[in-house]
């Protein structure tokens, strides 16, 4: 049974290994982060150790794309022996690489894990008649758990796991002599993350719009009245493009407060201003990093965020219709630009759009 589980947790992470390697580098630009913390340590009953031992460790991370993360870094813990008549201590120093696969990029976001490494584990046991119970040894280490983690803000969040973890250990065994075994610790591992080099959003650029030729205007009808008119002159007001960066924050879908005023002062005054415009049409839009599906959504979520905001400020429901384009109309390609650079490139389709639907006909 271990042997199997043990199998599972070395496919798994290699797994991921061969999906990072296909990625395209420039679906995700994630923030590296430090992630120091503590841990309990439950170690197996073959080694008869004391349970429930606290240790520390200290991991790098780096989100790689909407869904993985990728952790690497040191651990340490140690146990008092739990035997009669035998003293000294049991110590498990553990280094590897953890594939994360995240559920949500939310501010809570459940986490399956896989990895794997080297451990050291010292089994540092001696009878009352100073014989030596166990060993140093090296070897393999894998494991395979689950969590959580939840950001406080862009900097700042926390992380939980719990994991089991296996490798070999030098300890006397039912027969006495000292021999190899394969050993499952079981870990509860509490830490702060601290993320760095998250993308900056850029500044807000409006597109410039391009050039409408001129038409020829048709020559007027000779002895004939004018028609009457079957709509506006012009619209009450121009289409509205309101930077997605000003509006939320790096792929999220609350208003911030900046947000909220740029709100009020290019839509909701007008449209309290003119009650002849019976309709507008609000679209979210992302740029093309991600999934596709995943920027549809989000694209749904931002519109329909812009609306309920606009409907607490006293506009009617009937009034406005929110659609989502996901990352179908952009403005900017940015063709063979990767990375943080493609992030400010693409930033002009980052947008929410708010125009004029339907206009009552003028007097």
């Amino acid at each position: 049974m271990k042997k199997n589980l043990i199998s599972l947790a070395i496919a798994g992470a290699f797994a991921f290994g061969a999906s990072v390697a296909t990625a395209d580098e420039v679906a995700y630009d994630g923030a590296w982060y430090a992630l120091p913390g503590v841990n309990v340590m439950h170690a197996d009953s073959d080694l008869d150790a004391k349970p429930r031992s606290v240790g520390g460790f200290l991991k790098f991370g780096k989100e790689i794309s909407e869904h993985w993360d990728v952790q690497i870094g040191l651990s340490h813990n140690r146990a008092d022996n739990d035997l009669d008549g035998v003293s000294g201590k049991y110590r498990q120093t553990l280094f590897g690489v953890d594939a994360l696969y995240l559920f949500s990029r939310d501010k809570f976001r459940p986490f399956l894990l896989a990895g794997v490494g080297a451990a050291r584990n010292n089994v540092d046991y001696t009878n009352a008649a100073g014989a030596d119970l166990g060993d140093k040894k090296t070897s393999w280490m894998a494991n395979v758990g689950f969590g959580a983690q939840y950001l406080f803000n862009e900097s700042f969040g926390l992380q939980a796991d719990l994991r089991h973890v296996w490798s070999r250990a030098e300890f006397a065994g039912s027969s006495g002599d000292i021999s190899s075994h394969t050993v499952g610790n079981t870990y509860l591992n509490l830490g702060a993350i601290f993320r760095f080099g998250a993308p900056k959003p850029a500044p807000v650029v409006e597109p410039t719009p391009e050039p409408v030729a001129a038409v020829e205007p048709a020559p007027e009808p000779v002895a004939e009245p004018a028609p009457a008119p079957v709509g506006p002159a012009e619209p009450a007001f121009e289409k509205v493009t309101l930077s997605s960066e000003v509006l939320f924050g790096f792929d999220k879908d609350n208003l911030k407060e900046e947000g909220k005023t740029a709100l009020n002062n290019d839509v909701v005054e007008k449209m309290k201003a003119h009650p002849e415009v019976e309709l507008v049409l609000i679209t979210g839009h992302t740029d093309r990093i991600g999934d596709a599906s995943y920027n549809q959504k989000l694209s749904e979520r931002r519109a329909n965020t812009v609306k309920k905001y606009l409907i607490s400020q006293g506009i009617e429901e009937s009034r406005l219709h929110a659609v989502g384009k996901g990352e179908s109309e952009p403005v900017a390609e940015c063709t063979g630009v990767r990375g943080k650079q493609a992030i400010e490139c693409l930033q002009p389709n980052r947008r929410v759009i708010v125009e004029i639907e339907v206009q009552r006909a003028g007097e």
